[in-house]
């Protein structure tokens, strides 16, 4: 099998980058190691997207989605502007019509197995799926892994160190909640409109609230924690982050970002026991967190588990050495490029389990993203994109969100499409 892009990873920047080539008459072709699109919008729960500045560029495949999603009443606008709020199992139907509507074809359930590379170029992948292994020849590669799976396979170099891991978490969602209710009760206990809000959109309440166990702020929920692990509902570490939102056609269901789950040390994601071991801690935490809710909140009395993340959130783990290194100073500095990816104002955010010690640093100015840092030092014909990208640690924590993802991979398509 030969095609013209072949990408890794049907995550947010590979399905960018993929439907953008497949509209420019490209042939191409996503392995998917799960059974859908959506990488952590829809394995991982990650709802809504963040939002980011008003002049970002690249945003030709963002503005198809939400506006596909729209018209299946599965995403929605908040009253903050942010037109990210969607439906994560809905958005697997949608990738799988936009995929088709640019004649994209997808391997499911199928994984790198071996390469074969000449003289700086990966000329054929091995894929296996169902104990079988496949050759697949491409012009281009896209690693859109996540944990730059196909780079690591190429051998290419990394510029990780061993101290530079940020907490995962394992999302999931409640059902049965009385969302009226609940907003209602929110509003009268938390005055902060920076933490807690409320919105009516298309006929369904809609609302978003938060708490840590950091003292930068004066949480409203914070005596409603204090008593949980004062009964002995929740432990003291499962308050470390708490993070809620509403989904656009779940009318009584609310999205958790969080458990954060909590270690002494941050793991290594990449570590098949680290990795196991922090599912299993999460999907305790998420019990204890259920009770909590139902046990403290109006609203949740009748509500239940309705869904448990496929996989954890994981915000950085390998990233690769590109023929540009983006830097920290680089973002700070509002540097600017000639071959510019992206352009975005989302703060550094840094997670970490210790209290007081996250950093969430907002910018005055917006700052762009070479093309170069998706371009592989080592491999020729290697784009990386996503959270794997060539950035240092506190730039990566800054440029891991959707819809940046979703400019790296359009920029890589445009930029395949001007060479192929």
């Amino acid at each position: 099998m030969k095609y013209d892009v072949v990408i890794v990873g049907g995550g947010t920047a590979g399905c960018a980058a993929a439907y953008m080539l497949g509209k420019y008459g490209k042939k191409v072709l996503i392995i998917e190691k799960n059974t859908f699109l959506g990488g952590s919008m829809t394995s991982s729960l990650v709802t809504p997207m963040m939002k980011t500045s008003e002049n970002s560029i690249n945003n030709e495949f963002l503005t198809t989605f939400i506006e596909k999603m729209k018209k299946y009443n599965s995403a929605i606008t908040y009253s903050d502007g942010n037109n990210g709020w969607f439906n994560p199992q809905i958005a697997k139907i949608v990738l799988d019509e936009l995929m088709k509507e640019s004649n994209v074809k997808v391997f499911y359930d199928s994984v790198l197995d071996t390469l074969d590379i000449s003289l700086r170029h990966i000329k054929k992948i091995y894929v296996k799926s169902k104990m079988l292994s496949t050759p697949i020849e491409a012009k281009y590669f896209i690693d859109a892994t996540g944990n730059c799976d196909l780079g690591f396979i190429a051998n290419c170099n990394f510029q990780n160190k061993s101290n530079e891991n940020q907490p995962t978490n394992l999302r999931f969602m409640m059902a049965g909640v009385d969302t009226r209710l609940f907003a209602d009760w929110l509003l009268k206990i938390d005055n902060d409109r920076n933490v807690t809000t409320v919105a009516e959109v298309d006929g369904q309440v809609h609302l978003s609230t938060a708490y840590t166990w950091d003292n930068d702020k004066k949480w409203a929920l914070k005596p409603y924690f204090d008593r949980g692990v004062k009964d002995g509902i929740i432990e003291d570490e499962d308050r470390n982050y708490f993070q809620i939102f509403t989904v656009p056609n779940m009318p009584d269901t609310i999205a958790f970002n969080c458990p954060r789950i909590y270690f002494e040390d941050n793991i290594n994601p990449l570590d098949v026991n680290a990795y196991s071991e922090a599912l299993i801690k999460g999907r305790s935490a998420i019990l204890r967190l259920s009770r909590f809710c139902k046990k403290y909140f109006k609203g949740f009395e009748k509500a239940y588990i309705s869904d448990i993340a496929d996989s954890l959130g994981i915000r950085t783990s390998r990233r690769i050495v590109g023929k540009y290194v983006y830097t920290i100073n680089d973002l700070k500095s509002g540097k600017k490029f000639d071959n510019c990816a992206l352009i975005s104002n989302y703060p550094v955010d840094v997670h970490s389990n210790k209290k007081d010690n996250s950093v969430l640093e907002h910018f005055m100015q917006e700052y762009q993203l070479p093309i170069e840092a998706l371009m592989s030092a080592d491999m020729d014909n290697l784009f990386v994109v996503g959270r794997c990208l060539s950035a240092d640690f506190y730039s990566q924590g800054a440029l891991r969100i959707i819809p940046s993802c979703f400019s790296m991979g359009v920029a890589v398509a445009k930029f395949l499409n001007n060479i192929l």
